[in-house]
């Protein structure tokens, strides 16, 4: 017992409603649902764990885990709870500061724990129906400065770990735990198969369908993680579980689960490290950099660029450093920050041309090719086009690069690059063009289940007021007003209005 309030625990408390008493009952009959009946929580102990930063035994955290989840419909982890025995209850990052919010980063053998934990929230949820809401985004600035120094030491995976015969302890994380054994070099061989095909689904159809089945497979792997394998494989598995984290992260912001994609990015983040991948690290930190241009947090952004530039390490490729400057410029675009978009996007240009090929590009690197830089171009352009018009026409150019390229499948890439050309051709005043474009964004939507197309086509919706009063403008108004999703509000916040 701390002897100090846990304002974690308060906060959330207050948020879900209930009294002290209710929550007892509550915390007693969950318990004997999980089966623990003989557990016998009060008042009284519920006012200690609140106002005195007691620490009840498991499975208390766990259960109050469970209910403080449905109760508001997001994932609430037992760290959120301020509920882990390591460091001081009530405070930030564990016993820290709020310069490291959501106790990031936490120790090594805590990855395991905490993927695992958060996925069986995850998995709850979306069993009972529900969505993840209501949870509040770290500012890029304080991840970025809860992170630096722990991206920055060696990722070594065994280096200063105790060498041990037995599975590595972690601490009862959820209730869809994968039992701890070993596995092989075949196990490890299928999981990185499935993988592949996440990925490609993803790319093909969005995030919507498949987030489920992903985020399963990676609360199996933060099962296998806690068992201690031999180096060279428990590298793979963590590469497997940072690959699968960061397609969680990336399905959940497709549909506005933006608080739990964050959440996988930063665990993304984690597994990489741990896995010995710094640039890996640096690139599930890059994708939560986009998230916050999604959501017109561009500044912020340019904060986790930084991180992800300088913790991706020595080894990190020419065309991924490339990739890191094309979401910079993205940023900057937002800002309205022309030169300094243009200084990127010439650097972003240079690194994708020296890049060789000499090395085989890790596989999460293979799918940024010509037509996603020229796709990422044509998106700054597009978005720098809202202050200086003139280089809507920069856009037009790229989105045509990228879309006499797009052969692969990748529908939603090409989805963005119809809605990029639309909007600058809108901007440009060419409507007739931009009517084109925008119907064939729109005859591909409704197969696509990712969120993020919608919200990039209410923005190109947003240009076509100054051309209502043609007939074929005001006919395509009315039909992504009838094609628009219903009840968009309440999930992660709302798009950026440059996106």
């Amino acid at each position: 017992m701390s002897g100090q309030p846990n304002t974690r625990l308060a906060d959330l408390f207050g948020l879900a409603g209930w009294s002290k008493g209710e929550l007892a009952r509550l915390v007693n009959k969950q318990a004997a649902a999980m089966g623990h009946p003989q557990l016998s929580t009060d008042t009284s102990r519920v006012r200690r764990w609140i106002d005195m930063g007691e620490i009840p035994r498991d499975p208390v955290p766990r259960v109050l885990a469970a209910l403080f989840t449905e109760r508001l419909g997001r994932v609430v982890t037992i760290e959120d709870l301020g509920l882990v025995r390591r460091g001081r209850a009530g405070k930030r990052q564990g016993g820290g500061s709020m310069e490291h919010p959501d106790g990031m980063p936490w120790a090594p053998e805590r990855t395991a724990a905490v993927l695992t934990e958060f996925t069986g929230m995850d998995l709850m949820l979306n069993r009972r129906g529900l969505v993840g809401a209501g949870a509040a985004l770290a500012a890029g600035s304080a991840l970025s400065s809860a992170m630096y120094d722990w991206l920055h030491t060696d990722p070594a995976l065994t280096a200063d770990a105790p060498v041990t015969d037995r599975p590595l302890h972690a601490d009862p994380a959820g209730f869809d735990r994968y039992e701890a054994a070993p596995i092989g070099y075949e196990e490890i061989e299928e999981l990185e198969r499935s993988v592949e095909v996440f990925r490609a689904w993803d790319a093909a159809r969005g995030g919507g369908l498949q987030r489920k089945a992903v985020v399963g497979q990676l609360n199996e792997v933060g099962g296998m993680l806690a068992y201690r394998h031999p180096p060279h494989l428990q590298r793979r598995l963590w590469g497997v579980a940072a690959n699968l984290a960061v397609l969680a992260g990336w399905m959940s912001h497709d549909v506005g689960l933006e608080p739990t994609a964050q959440k996988y990015f930063v665990i993304a983040a984690h597994a990489a490290r741990e896995g010995g991948d710094r640039p890996r690290a640096g690139e599930a930190l890059s994708r939560a950099a986009r998230q916050m241009v999604h959501l017109g947090r561009p500044d912020e952004a340019l904060d986790l660029m930084k991180l992800a530039h300088s913790g991706s390490g020595e080894q990190v490729l020419p065309r991924t450093r490339a990739m890191f400057h094309t979401i910079e410029a993205w940023a900057q675009a937002s800002m309205g920050k022309g030169q300094a978009m243009r200084r990127t996007l010439g650097q972003a240009e240079d690194l994708f041309v020296s890049d060789r090929n000499d090395l085989e590009p890790p596989d999460w690197m293979q799918t940024f090719k010509d037509e996603d830089l020229y796709g990422m171009q044509a998106l700054a352009y597009r978005t720098l086009a809202e202050f200086e018009p003139g280089a809507a026409a920069h856009a037009q150019y790229y989105a045509e690069k990228a879309l006499a390229l797009r052969i692969d499948g990748r529908e939603r890439s090409k989805i963005f690059d119809h809605l990029s050309m639309a909007s600058a051709c809108f901007i440009a005043d060419d409507p007739e063009q931009a009517d084109r474009y925008a119907r064939l964004a729109l005859m591909s939507m409704g197969a696509n289940s990712s969120r993020r197309t919608w919200d990039r086509l209410r923005q190109m919706y947003r240009l076509t007021v100054e051309y209502a009063g043609y007939p074929r403008i005001q006919q395509l108004r009315e039909e992504i007003m009838q094609a628009l999703p219903k009840g968009r509000g309440g999930r992660g916040g709302t798009a950026s209005t440059q996106a």
